[in-house]
C-alpha cells in the first residue's frame, strides 16, 4: 500500500480515533482534520490585492464543514 500524504493521514486517523466512540464520531472527525489540512485557521495570505475576500470565503467555508461536523456530533 502506498504511503499517505500527510494530511491524507491526518484525516484517516481521524477517521480510525473516532471509530472507538461511534460512527457519527468518526465521519465528524474525519470533516474537522479535512478542514484543518485544507483549510487551517491561520491560512498564510497570498499577498496580492484579493487576499481579505479570498480569507473571508475560506472561513465561510470553514465555518460550514465544522458546522456539519457538529451537527453529528450531536446525534
Amino acid at each position: 500500500m502506498p504511503e499517505l500524504s500527510p494530511a491524507a493521514q491526518a484525516v484517516l486517523d481521524a477517521y480510525i480515533q473516532g471509530l472507538a466512540t461511534k460512527r457519527r464520531n468518526a465521519i465528524s472527525a474525519a470533516l474537522r482534520a479535512v478542514v484543518d489540512q485544507v483549510l487551517p485557521e491561520n491560512a498564510n495570505a497570498v499577498g496580492d490585492e484579493h487576499d481579505a475576500a479570498r480569507a473571508d470565503q475560506w472561513l465561510r467555508i470553514r465555518i460550514k464543514i465544522l458546522a456539519i461536523a457538529a451537527e453529528l456530533e450531536a446525534q
